[in-house]
């Protein structure tokens, strides 16, 4: 007798073989890479794919980009999306948004989006030499996502235990004490509509406080909570985790959420992972590690756990023809550490070892798959230049920019016009430092700062960055020999 579940999988992975077949078959005369940009909230998704977009058509110098720096890629234009029923990804509005008169980020990604840019370019030689293209898939969705694809392999039992022991650490406390209350209170009680949607809010309030406060990495899933849409109020997003012991009794509360997480899996988390998650070629992981290590140890053990969870779902191998037409496998990793630009770049090196550290465990599973993994340190776009403070007889390595308006070091707050000059602290040496122990309050100044001035002969070239062509260069160089 099959286990509970067996044909709901197999039918699962089913589909995901015909689709498979369907993008392996339209790439045969035209080669393509559908990238995914991933990563938790305000990790830079957005300023990357806008950076990445811009930098190609605009045809300016990527010296790390082998194809570009040789001169073979003639350029790159926007094409229509591959998906008809997918957002496109604003483009045009988001660049405005570095280049016009009050020069602010971008909004962070609120839904599922995609971008088409096809790469034309000069083959080296041989049989397949002369001009080719390269057709670029850029899938972009919400970071809060990723928290739901561990959820794939949870029932409801283990999964409300361990999200309920995360509410109960020290520093969520503060944020889940009126839920785990009610949790509690509510774990015997009959199935009531009302008593459901109570329960439920005070579970999203809680998801939505920890998210808000910087000290916390958000992890929790479910993470359409947290940007629910058009969704909003439906059955299958009223949910919350119940201590539940044992076998669940049949018309109680606890049933009731049972089944609306499962409801949760099959029609919110599976479509994202059948339709656009299991479908990439290649990931970049955006990571701000900075946050974390400003927040403190206890948020960096958090950002460890979140980042082993959420690429515990990558299908990643050896790219292969079978595993293209059959299962589709993400070939290539590029974890990022960005706001590199917050950094002197002395510690740019230091930043990426960090990085490094926190995702080895990632690291090593991506590895034994066959799959090739790269750790850099990054800013899509650079808002600060190098500069240098003297302190008494000492020169220390610093940045200039002009910081965001409100933001705070010490006793000053800037007016978001002046530049200023900051020595943001230096990064150990050893990683483990970071990591281990973490830095006493005030030795780091971390401060948001508006893109660059872009004058307007210069507008179209790459906008400023650090390291963006070594990304690109990982990710889709070997497309374009």
């Amino acid at each position: 007798m099959p286990p509970p579940g067996f044909f709901d999988a197999l039918a699962f992975e089913a589909g995901l073989a015909a689709r498979a077949i369907g993008d392996a078959a339209s790439g045969l005369f035209e080669p393509k890479v559908r990238l995914g940009v991933t990563g938790l909230s305000r990790a830079g998704k957005t300023v990357f794919i806008t950076a990445l977009v811009h930098a190609l058509t605009a045809g300016g110098r990527f010296p790390v980009l082998t194809a570009m720096a040789e001169g073979r890629v003639s350029g790159a234009q926007l094409a229509p999306q591959p998906d008809d029923n997918v957002p496109r990804f604003a483009y045009e509005t988001h660049l405005e948004a570095f280049l016009g008169a009050d020069r602010h980020w971008p909004d962070s990604t609120r839904a599922i989006a995609e971008l088409r840019l096809v790469i034309d370019y000069e083959s080296k030689g041989g049989w397949r030499g002369g001009p080719r293209k390269l057709t670029l898939d850029l899938v972009d969705y919400p970071g809060e996502w990723l928290l739901d694809l561990p959820l794939l392999k949870l029932d409801y039992a283990t999964w409300a235990r361990q999200t309920l022991a995360a509410c109960r650490t020290p520093q969520r406390l503060k944020h889940s004490h009126l839920f785990l209350e009610a949790a509690q209170a509510a774990l015997h009680a009959p199935a009531d509509e009302i008593e459901a949607q109570r329960v439920a809010h005070l579970f999203r309030d809680a998801l939505l406080a920890m998210r808000d406060d910087p000290s916390i990495i958000a992890r929790l899933a479910p993470g359409h909570f947290l940007m629910q849409g058009a969704r909003e109020g439906a059955p299958a997003l009223t949910f919350a985790p119940l201590p539940v012991e044992g076998e669940i009794k049949r018309g109680s509360l606890a049933a009731m959420m049972a089944r609306r997480y499962d409801a949760y899996r099959d029609h919110v988390v599976k479509p994202f992972f059948r339709d656009h998650f299991a479908r990439l070629d290649r990931q970049i992981v955006l990571v701000d590690v900075l946050h974390a290590l400003n927040a403190g140890p206890d948020a960096v053990a958090d950002l460890r756990v979140a980042l082993d969870d959420i690429l515990g779902a990558f299908r990643t191998g050896a790219d292969s023809f079978w595993t293209d037409w059959i299962r589709p496998k993400i070939d290539r990793v590029l974890f990022a550490a960005t706001k590199a630009d917050h950094l002197n770049p002395m510690s740019h090196d230091r930043l990426e070892a960090i990085l490094r550290l926190i995702v080895e465990r990632s690291l090593r599973r991506i590895g034994d798959s066959g799959a090739r993994i790269d750790v850099i340190a990054l800013a899509s776009v650079r808002a600060t230049r190098e500069a240098e403070v003297r302190e008494l007889n000492s020169v220390l390595p610093a940045i200039a920019g002009v910081p965001l308006k409100g933001e705070v070091i010490g006793d000053v707050t800037f007016d978001g016009v002046a530049e200023a000059v900051i020595f943001p602290g230096e990064l150990p040496a050893k990683p483990e430092q970071a990591i281990d122990t973490g830095f006493p309050r005030g030795s780091l100044r971390f401060v948001r700062f508006r893109p660059p001035l872009i004058a307007a002969d210069d507008r179209s070239f790459p906008l400023p960055h650090i390291r963006l062509d070594r990304a690109l260069e990982f990710l889709i160089g070997d497309r374009l020999p």
